[in-house]
């Protein structure tokens, strides 16, 4: 086959600055984008042009414009073009806390194929999948958060058979975790801090959160990696500042999580800053 004339565009991806709560991308890739990973938030998206396939869930998908892309928390799932042409795409990640916010402690939706074509979804989530030069202020975030969390029960549907789900105490335990990052955190400790018996609360984590509680502690370290990091911190100095063993474990875990090594994000990232002319200070040390 004769090769295109026409070299590909490098690939790219753009984060919104200054976040909020919600973190929110456009990306652009002209082939593989990301290997397996798992997220402990929401992925909402839309792809822009193109076909966005994926694996999802046991099968290929192939997100186009148009449809809605809702992946659960804590499902594998990769990134790639499905055509030669590339795809583009903006996606934003909805920590499951604020959808429990409106939720009310039910179990979370699940919407099974990871694509919709429902036009409530379409709806509820076009604020965040906006273009990356319009934030959005604190009031119209919470709107938005409120009208997806509708949005996503309704299309769903009511689970069935679920026994009781203790939220407060659920509830409890996430923010003890959330207070004591840097400490061993166990079950027992989750156990006295809730007040609710360790296996029952391990699984009731799981159904309100949509992850383990060990995952959610581990997120959120690299959460705080991410930051370090960006401020400047090496690798292995960033690992140990935010609770891992050391660099490979720290790597391992990023990479099952956000699908590039944490060095390919960091060089993604300071690429878009650059570019945009927002990185002034000399870039973070690899290593």
């Amino acid at each position: 086959m004769e090769r295109s004339k026409h070299p590909t565009p490098p690939d790219w991806v753009i984060h919104n600055s200054p976040p909020g709560q919600i973190e929110r991308i456009e990306a652009w890739f002209g082939g593989h984008g990301y290997d397996p990973h798992r997220h402990d938030t929401y992925s909402i998206g839309r792809t822009l042009s193109g076909v966005q396939s994926f694996h999802y869930k046991g099968s290929l998908r192939h997100g186009m414009p148009g449809n809605t892309l809702v992946l659960h928390p804590d499902e594998v799932h990769d990134g790639m073009a499905g055509t030669e042409s590339g795809f583009r795409y903006r996606m934003a990640y909805i920590d499951p806390a604020l959808i429990q916010q409106v939720l009310g402690g039910e179990p979370l939706p699940f919407i099974g194929a990871g694509l919709s074509s429902d036009r409530r979804l379409y709806w509820a989530s076009e604020p965040f999948v906006q273009a990356m030069d319009h934030p959005l202020d604190a009031l119209e975030e919470q709107d938005a958060v409120f009208d997806l969390a509708m949005a996503l029960r309704a299309v769903a549907g009511k689970p069935r058979g679920r026994k009781r789900l203790d939220y407060r105490a659920t509830e409890r335990a996430r923010e003890f975790i959330l207070a004591h990052l840097h400490t061993t955190i166990t079950l027992e400790m989750l156990e006295h801090a809730s007040g609710r018996e360790r296996w029952s609360l391990s699984r009731d984590f799981r159904v309100l959160y949509g992850t383990s509680p060990y995952r959610f502690v581990t997120l959120r370290r690299l959460d705080q990696l991410r930051r370090l990091l960006l401020d400047g911190f090496s690798l292995v100095d960033a690992a140990l500042a935010a609770g891992f063993h050391d660099q490979s474990h720290m790597t391992r875990h990023f990479t099952r999580c956000y699908g590039v090594p944490p060095s390919r994000w960091l060089e993604r990232l300071l690429a878009q800053r650059t570019l945009a002319g927002l990185y002034k200070s000399r870039p973070p040390t690899l290593r």
